[in-house]
């Protein structure tokens, strides 16, 4: 804003000429001021002295750059708020000055000195190689060796000619999630040591689990889920009063013959899913197993959000009679998931459609007919 050519006191003795009785015309005409500045003025000073303007000024001034210093708190406290709650790396903290200078139009200067890091951090240009190689040695040699650390697959290496400084080993073993799971409690199954990354393809993931219920009659039964994290499909649902490692082996061998083998398997810790059964099982067919953190459900949230589904739609709402009779409605309910009902991360789309050769292995005696000729007794899950 342009700033007044009069200050306080000028502007004071102006009122006070016009005061004495000059006209106010003449008092314009006299200093060069229009009409309209000086009624502003007599709004805003009349009736004050020299002193007293000076005070007003003043607390306008502070109110000024009050105001100033809470927008910019105010500021602040967004960018903070929109940020990471951890930044340790560096370069977390280069994408949250980015992303703070991207997003919420402040300077280089201001964001470095909220995220708490140097401006020479920041304009730091990486100029490593690539250790593509190296790393993928490293995951391979990880994979054979599962409880080797850092510098047991250091001398392997070495012996195959490959001798990086033990401070870049061990930084590209943890950046690479390879570290050494400490064994604790029961003795569990390790599975893969490779980070479980999301599927962009069908058969690459398949999710495990198993949900309980009971017959009216209280006897209770287990139910066997198999999802494909890509793309949502129920693949089996296998109903029994026991479901061993075996079983459970014998069902996936069955489910690989119709739709192929997959990439990696995920489930937890259950006894049933760490027996002797499942790993000869992974290890015959070359299928990864993956085991979740004990006590994360979470890290298996696929298969966990679909049994929240099937208890919400289909346990909750049937009375089973019998074994065989629970049998028929999951058929009938996986046949609904995987071809009417709309699914939200699908846009309201239904899974791709399964091979028309599908269908479930249970025993022939507890087979529900197909048709009502009872010209067979195969059962479609």
């Amino acid at each position: 804003m342009k700033r007044s050519r009069f200050n306080e006191e000028q502007i004071i003795a102006i009122l006070k000429e016009q005061e004495a009785g000059m006209a106010t015309a003449e008092v314009c005409r006299r200093h060069g001021i229009s009409s309209a500045t000086f009624y502003k003025w007599k709004s805003k000073f009349g009736g004050l002295d020299v002193s007293e303007a000076r005070r007003l000024r003043s607390l306008e001034e502070e109110n000024s750059r009050l105001k100033k210093l809470l927008a910019e708190a105010m500021l602040d406290n967004a960018v903070l708020k929109d940020l990471a709650s951890k930044m340790v790396t560096p370069g977390a903290k280069r994408e949250a000055v980015a992303h703070a200078r991207e997003h919420h139009g402040v300077s280089e200067r201001r964001a470095c000195a909220l995220v708490g890091v140097s401006r020479r951090v920041i304009r730091y240009e990486p100029t490593r190689p690539d250790d593509g190689a190296l790393r993928q040695r490293l995951r391979e040699l990880a994979a054979e060796r599962r409880r080797f650390g850092y510098r047991r697959l250091g001398y392997l290496l070495a012996r195959e000619g490959i001798a990086p400084n033990h401070k870049k080993l061990l930084r590209i073993y943890r950046e690479e999630g390879l570290r050494v799971r400490r064994r604790g409690g029961r003795k569990r199954a390790l599975g893969t040591r490779r980070p479980m990354v999301l599927p962009d393809g069908p058969n690459q993931r398949w999710s495990l689990d198993f949900v309980s219920d009971s017959l009216i009659c209280g006897r209770r039964f287990r139910i066997l889920c198999v999802v494909d994290d890509y793309t949502r499909e129920c693949l089996a649902l296998v109903a029994d009063t026991s479901l061993s490692g075996a079983r459970v082996a014998r069902e996936l061998t069955s489910l690989m013959g119709s739709r192929g083998k997959p990439h990696t398997v995920v489930s937890d810790n259950g006894t049933e899913l760490t027996s002797s059964a499942i790993l000869r099982w992974s290890q015959e067919r070359r299928v990864e197993w993956h085991y979740i953190a004990p006590g994360k459900p979470m890290q298996n949230g696929f298969v966990e959000s679909f049994n929240g589904r099937l208890r919400d739609e289909c346990l909750n709402e049937t009375l089973f009679t019998s074994l065989a009779h629970a049998r028929f409605v999951l058929a009938a309910w996986r046949h609904d998931y995987n071809t009417v009902r709309p699914h939200s991360k699908l846009g309201g789309k239904t899974p791709p459609r399964p091979p028309a050769n599908v269908s479930g292995a249970c025993p022939r005696h507890v087979a529900i007919p197909s048709n009502n000729h009872h010209e067979g007794a195969r059962l479609y899950l």
